[in-house]
């Protein structure tokens, strides 16, 4: 019998690769909507369409973990612990008050306390991380290697977090503690063949999965791919209420839907490499 929340989306497949989508959702349970500003700033920093980008996966027999509730509700890519990951620089929190841009999202009054914040994470955290490491364990009992590869997007630009242009490929491995270099180097690779710009480590080093699941010892190797978004999405200089979001056209993300297949063709070819 399937006891997993509906929001909750797992799609099980046998090859050696995980695909995590922790930032995709947009819905707001009816019991958060009414509190925020707006609904439209609560999804507004989602990782859009990037479920679509990726629906190319299947075909390589990768398995899927998705939410569909949105990171202004809970973040699953936080430490549920509330430490920042990134500490001295602006970032968001496990159930955030702010965008990303620093604009507050509660109204007046209606930021959640520390009990609301441990509710939300045994609601919508705890299955999240619950599926992850079942798919984790399940493929760990098939294939000696896994590969969670934890999918990510976001604006090309936003001052308050990075200067400038964002590098269109930001690949975090957590400064080489979460996953073997041969990985990095496969995911690395066509992204460098593109030249579209790319950085590992840079500002993106990984989030909380990347770090929390990446032992390479016990032989998951968890990376990190951050997109900017104008890779895969006609972006708007300025973004607002009447052009936020974006349609997503596969026509137009094709040349970084080819740099991400070859990238996962890469992953699967090191995890299936004795």
């Amino acid at each position: 019998m399937n006891t997993r929340p509906d929001w909750l989306v797992v799609e099980e497949r046998d090859a050696p690769l995980i695909l995590s989508f922790p930032h995709t959702g947009t819905g707001l349970p009816g019991e958060y909507e009414s509190r925020f500003r707006s609904p439209w700033l609560a999804r507004r920093d989602a990782d859009w369409h990037v479920e679509a980008l990726y629906a190319f996966a299947a075909g390589l027999g990768a398995s899927f973990v998705r939410t569909t509730v949105s990171r202004s509700v809970i973040d699953p890519n936080r430490d549920p612990s509330g430490v920042s990951l990134y500490p001295g620089q602006a970032t968001t929190g496990l159930c955030p008050t702010e965008t990303f841009d620093g604009e507050p999202l509660y109204r007046d009054g209606e930021d959640p306390g520390a009990d609301e914040i441990a509710a939300r994470r045994t609601a919508h955290f705890e299955p999240y991380h619950d599926a992850l490491a079942g798919q984790i364990a399940r493929l760990r009992a098939i294939h000696p290697k896994v590969v969670v590869y934890d999918c990510h997007s976001i604006r090309s630009r936003i001052p308050r977090l990075f200067e400038g242009d964002l590098p269109q490929f930001n690949i975090g491995t957590n400064a080489g503690r979460s996953c073997d270099p041969a990985l990095t180097a496969a995911i690395e690779g066509p992204c460098a063949a593109s030249g579209l710009g790319h950085v590992v480590d840079g500002r993106f080093k990984g989030g909380w999965i990347t770090r929390h699941y990446g032992r390479p010892e016990t032989g998951v190797h968890a990376i990190q791919m951050e997109l900017a978004m104008r890779g895969y999405l006609r972006e708007p200089a300025t973004i607002d209420a009447s052009n936020w979001p974006v349609a997503f056209d596969p026509s137009f993300a094709a040349p970084v839907t080819t740099v991400l297949t070859r990238a996962l063709e890469g992953a699967l070819r090191f995890a299936l490499t004795a």
